[in-house]
């Protein structure tokens, strides 16, 4: 990044912060993308990419914030593209193709951090231009209600005595990270651990109620209603503080420093210009300030930590270099 880009993402980025500080869905083909004007006005004309099908938590954020421009005319024609594949790299591989083109927003996270590595990618957060990260998600920590496990330390010490006996669960591939980060703290060998892979929230929590699986951990949204319910007990929730309207206590408040968060972010293709970058921040910082975005923020239980300019690249640079570990740690 050049060093006018640099002074133009620090600029940016107080344009962000201050705007929500002060505030606080059709699928198309690939083909629209392509055939998009090449970013010459991202209030006339916006693509926003979900790398991965309808119904997930990239496509959630991607009609969320679709819904909270169309509400308030922040922009004239937008539209969501659902590109699903390995983990979400093909769309960010097709995103980096649209050089020049700021009028796309790629929809992005941890998830999309984590694949790159896992699949060694060669096209990373590094080729694509990073706008922001909006919120967190975090992971909750379960077992079903009639477990003997009453405490994460339970958990833990059975998990120690015979790690390949108590087998773990969890909906996609970060939370497979978290259970390894705990593994690490708790001093078992990620290798010798046994983990289940779901096909989404909603097959881990059946595995988990099946017998299937001892443990699982997963997005807080996908599973409050079974807390809540009675039918799953939260055992610690992976956050680095308590968070209001939670209430579990945390596994760093328990003793096991584990605090992956699952975090979204906005990126749009590389090559932009600094004005055009600009334009975006605005865009971005006026659809989250808006009340359709906040009630979605309320809805989902999501917690708000927007990063920008240099933080966010600090942040990007931080978070590869953990996830790489983790990977490296469970054998890949």
């Amino acid at each position: 990044m050049s060093q006018n880009q640099k002074s133009g993402r620090r600029n940016v980025g107080r344009v962000i912060g201050g705007l929500v500080a002060v505030a606080s869905i059709g699928i198309a083909s690939y083909g629209s993308i392509s055939s998009a004007a090449a970013g010459q006005d991202v209030h006339a004309s916006l693509t926003i990419v979900a790398p991965a099908a309808a119904g997930g938590g990239w496509d959630t954020v991607a009609r969320e914030l679709q819904q909270a421009q169309k509400a308030n005319s922040l922009v004239n024609n937008v539209q969501v593209v659902n590109m699903p594949g390995a983990g979400g790299t093909i769309a960010l591989g097709n995103v980096v193709n649209l050089e020049g083109r700021a009028n796309n927003l790629l929809v992005g996270g941890t998830g999309l951090l984590a694949a790159s590595v896992q699949y060694s990618s060669d096209k990373t957060y590094d080729d694509v231009t990073n706008l922001a990260v909006l919120f967190e998600e975090y992971d909750v920590i379960v077992v079903p209600a009639d477990s003997p496990y009453e405490t994460l330390d339970d958990l833990v010490t059975a998990w120690r005595e015979d790690p390949a006996a108590l087998p773990w669960t969890g909906g996609g591939s970060f939370d497979q990270l978290v259970v390894t980060d705990l593994a690490l703290e708790a001093g078992i060998t990620p290798t010798e651990t046994t983990y289940i892979s779901s096909d989404g929230g909603g097959e881990a929590i059946q595995a988990l109620l099946n017998g299937t699986a001892a443990a699982a951990t997963g997005g807080y949204p996908d599973n409050i209603d079974q807390i809540e319910s009675g039918r799953l007990r939260a055992l610690a929730l992976v956050a680095e503080e308590p968070v209001d309207g939670i209430d579990i206590p945390t596994a760093r408040e328990q003793g096991y420093d584990i605090t992956l968060s699952n975090w979204r972010s906005l990126s749009a293709p590389p090559g932009i210009t600094d004005e055009q970058i600009e334009s975006l921040d605005e865009l971005i910082a006026e659809s989250l300030a808006t009340d359709e975005w906040q009630d979605a923020v309320e809805r989902y239980h999501w917690t708000v930590n927007v990063r920008t300019g240099d933080e966010l690249q600090e942040f990007l640079a931080e978070e590869t270099e953990r996830i790489e570990m983790l990977y490296k740690e469970m054998g890949r």
